[in-house]
């Protein structure tokens, strides 16, 4: 057979292939009903499935967060046919015209894609209605967990989750309509740790939207992947006893572990029950915190600012002794002409200022600070000293948002010369413009979590770890090594021993002005202080460290409108130690005073009268 007949029998068998293929196609789609319907009554669907969020844990292996099962009801615009409206609002739970408005949603969003018709809908209430679910085509349900609180405790350090709006699904791929996400705390800080990775399995499904099993046996399924679980240096005990002291009062405590940085407890105070906002309440219950006059949904041991009072004289005395303007033994007299003071004897030594927390002595001490050098000018000296002045305070993390494994953290304020410049113009201020400065008043702002890494540094003579409160990842001996630098003030070491000193006399000697912060057995160190409050009472501040040998916890109590450190804050701060430290409570008249206090019913009460004559403590 020549190359010419081959080429025409060729093109035959060509033709005679493609002839076969035809007939039968047409057969299948034209003729034969059977295929029709059979392709009619199955389909695909993508399913997602959604991972357990990782777990959030306290020291002990305590549960913090947990998870639930929840469902959300799915839906597919385009596999929806007509229905009895009537019947499924009914059935999930939701008025007609919202079921309506939904869809149309939906169909907006993707005709094809799944939508999150209803979410977060319980075990309970779905198993009533998943029966009825495959009446109504288009319509599925689809599991996933929400989260739920053992304890009910630490609110705002722990976060909470909401759905992601428009603009993170913009800005992320991995997020979806009706995704949710971490806000606040932990669950916002740690979200790509905890949220794991999604999965996806396709399933055949009848007519009668009925599951008819796996699309081809799973092949183009892939695995979902839990998130990981973060175990942190909470102790939940501490906590828990922290948000029962704080109750009737508005405040904060932040207490720390000196020698990790590991946050022990972190309350704020009104706080709220984290299980308010979990499942469908959220938005309703989200808008009552919000109105709320009480402000349960400010973080302030993370966001509110205050003066620091009398705190910051220990910071003062320590610069003072490491540029030599003042020795151990340098003395003032309690001149009340200088600045306002309570009765005490005349300190004459840093350690007795400290102890009395004089406010004169002080005064003295900045004095020397902002006019040392052999500057002849005071407003030139005054303008050199700042700035020198403030990268020693900076050394001590203030002035500076600290690094915190939380969001939203603020870093209060501490002045320089161009801070003054702007104010009161170059060259045109001295130490007598800024004198308030001195004893914590004034410019000087702090959030409530610096000043607990301030008695962690005076617990370990000038050094610090930044705070944190996950210790480990995934696993417990997963530490995080971010938080193994140290940071050293710009102090030596040994001028701490006097400080110490004086912080234990606060406590511990007659005339010092914390004295109901004793414990039996252990030797604390503290030192009060009273912030400036010019819109009413003033708020009382504490912070302290035990035990002074070997410091185990250090702690900053905020108790705003109640007055002078000594009365609330001392008191409070002291339970919590000894409640750590030792397992039990010595003082149960002193703990039933702090817990029955009513001080924002108090606070009420002194907004109609007068404010007193202060003085500084």
């Amino acid at each position: 057979m020549n190359f010419e007949e081959r080429k025409y029998v060729l093109i035959a068998a060509v033709v005679l292939i493609s002839s076969v293929f035809l007939l039968r196609l047409f057969w299948v789609q034209v003729v034969d009903d059977q295929w029709k319907a059979e392709a009619a009554n199955i389909s695909e669907r993508k399913v997602t499935v959604y991972p357990a969020r990782g777990l959030i844990l306290d020291r002990n292996g305590e549960l913090l967060v947990a998870n639930t099962p929840v469902y959300d009801i799915m839906v597919v615009p385009r596999e929806v046919v007509a229905f009895d409206t009537n019947a499924f609002a009914a059935l999930v739970g939701v008025p007609v015209d919202e079921v309506k408005r939904r869809i149309a949603e939906a169909g907006r969003y993707s005709s094809y894609k799944p939508s999150v018709f209803e979410k977060q809908i319980t075990a309970d209430q779905y198993a009533a209605i998943a029966p009825h679910l495959s009446k109504y085509q288009g319509f599925y349900g689809q599991s996933r967990t929400l989260r739920t609180y053992p304890r009910r405790i630490a609110a705002h350090l722990l976060g909470y989750l909401s759905e992601v709006d428009a603009r993170k699904v913009e800005q992320d791929p991995y997020y979806k309509p009706g995704d949710v996400i971490g806000v606040g705390g932990l669950e916002q800080y740690y979200e790509k740790e905890l949220r794991g990775r999604r999965g996806v399995k396709y399933v055949v499904v009848d007519v009668h939207n009925k599951v008819q099993g796996p699309f081809r046996e799973g092949l183009y399924d892939t695995l979902a992947h839990e998130g990981k679980h973060l175990y942190t240096s909470i102790d939940a005990r501490m906590q828990a006893y922290g948000e029962r002291l704080m109750k009737g009062k508005k405040g904060s405590i932040v207490a720390i572990e000196p020698a990790t940085g590991e946050i022990l407890c972190l309350v704020t105070s009104p706080t709220y029950d984290p299980e308010l906002l979990v499942g469908r309440v959220r938005n309703t219950n989200y808008g009552v915190l919000q109105r709320d006059s009480l402000k349960p949904l400010f973080d302030r041991a993370l966001q509110a600012q205050y003066p620091p009072g009398s705190i910051y004289k220990i910071v003062q005395s320590l610069l003072a002794l490491q540029d030599s303007v003042i020795t151990p033994n340098t003395g003032f007299p309690c001149n009340k002409a200088l600045v306002g003071c309570h009765a005490h004897p005349n300190a004459g030594t840093i350690q007795s200022a400290i102890q009395y927390s004089c406010n004169p002595y002080f005064y003295m001490v900045f004095k020397r600070l902002m006019e040392q050098g052999d500057h002849k000018d005071r407003f030139t000296a005054a303008s050199i000293n700042l700035d020198h002045w403030n990268t020693g305070m900076r050394s001590f993390g203030l002035g500076q948002r600290p690094r915190v494994d939380l969001p939203a953290l603020k870093g209060g304020s501490i002045p320089d010369t161009k801070f003054y410049d702007r104010i009161y113009g170059k060259g045109r201020w001295a130490f007598s413009t800024i004198y308030s400065v001195s004893i914590g008043q004034g410019e000087v702002l702090v959030v409530p979590m610096q000043m607990a890494n301030l008695a962690a540094i005076f617990a370990n003579k000038g050094w610090y770890r930044d705070p944190h409160v996950v210790r480990a990842v995934g696993r417990p001996d997963s530490l995080l090594p971010q938080w193994e630098e140290k940071h050293v003030t710009d102090v030596d070491a040994h001028w701490y021993d006097l400080i110490q000193e004086g912080m234990r006399r606060v406590v511990n000697e007659p005339g010092g002005t914390a004295r109901q912060a004793r414990i039996p057995g252990i030797t604390v160190c503290g030192k009060t202080g009273t912030a400036e409050n010019p819109h009413g009472q003033d708020h009382a501040v504490f912070v302290c460290f035990a035990p002074m040998e070997e410091p185990r916890i250090a702690m900053a109590v905020y108790v705003e409108n109640s007055g002078f450190g000594g009365t609330w804050a001392a008191p409070i701060a002291s339970l919590l130690m000894e409640q750590y430290l030792t397992d039990s409570i010595s003082r149960p008249d002193l703990e039933q005073r702090m817990l029955e206090a009513d001080l924002i019913a108090q606070e009420k009460f002194f907004r109609k009268k007068p404010k007193p004559p202060r003085s500084r403590r």
